[in-house]
């Protein structure tokens, strides 16, 4: 039995709520059971300066975890001078992820960038973080659209991501952090809203992993997934 008493292949209750930062040109909260992410998008109307002059745009992330998000206060980075390696590589994951299905030459020289911050977390943050941002992306796009300010919708899909795992020998899918924290294999994973995989993260924790388990986890993350994209439809309906 799992820690949350739910079946293998069952997530976590999922809500987003949109408009929630009223200066943003886009923004949700999104909740993956105890894990919230505030998810922010800001349209610069201008592209990072490597980009100039090529006539397409950029999407970028920055991610952050509040002090209190955890049962410790953990300092703020900002107070330290610098971005930890983990810090690091989730905002970059979570830009790669929509830019995957961003037109980018639709967007023009301008930039969007999507501010994730983790207000409370158990597991799951930058899984959580992606679907929203995706949420916000659209809807930083269509206040862009509907001031004319692109002539068409640079989105080509959905993205969404989930974590599964390897727990007392079982693939397991969207795990809180009482089970990550104590799972033989941590895996991340991120697929458009066509099934397509944009990427995967898998680490052996406590033991090795075999390929039959790791396609026990892919077949969990795209339903997983798929949930999740339906979620987001029905949230920009």
């Amino acid at each position: 039995m799992r820690p949350s008493h739910r079946s293998a292949d069952e997530l976590r209750p999922v809500t987003i709520e949109r408009n929630v930062a009223r200066y943003a040109e886009g923004s949700c909260l999104i909740k993956f059971g105890g894990t919230h992410v505030l998810c922010t998008a800001s349209l610069e109307d201008k592209p990072p300066p490597w980009l100039r002059g090529q006539g397409r745009g950029w999407v970028t992330a920055e991610y952050a975890m509040l002090p209190r998000a955890t049962h410790t206060r953990t300092k703020r980075e900002s107070t330290s001078g610098k971005q930890s390696g983990r810090t690091q590589e989730i905002q970059r994951l979570i830009g790669r992820s929509l830019r995957a299905v961003t037109n980018l030459q639709a967007l023009g020289e301008r930039q969007i960038t999507l501010d994730c911050d983790v207000i409370q977390a158990d597991g799951g943050t930058r899984t959580a973080s992606i679907t929203g941002a995706w949420v916000a992306l659209h809807d930083c796009l269509k206040w862009m659209y509907g001031r004319s300010i692109i002539k068409e919708h640079p989105l080509r899909d959905h993205v969404a991501a989930i974590s599964c795992g390897i727990s007392n020998g079982e693939a397991v899918l969207d795990l809180d952090y009482a089970e990550d924290s104590a799972a033989e294999t941590d895996a991340n994973f991120v697929m458009t809203g066509a099934g397509a995989l944009v990427e995967i993260q898998a680490t052996a924790e406590a033991a090795v992993f075999s390929d039959v388990q790791l396609l026990a986890m892919i077949t969990l993350a795209k339903a997983g997934i798929s949930k999740l994209v339906e979620l987001q439809k029905s949230a920009v309906a």
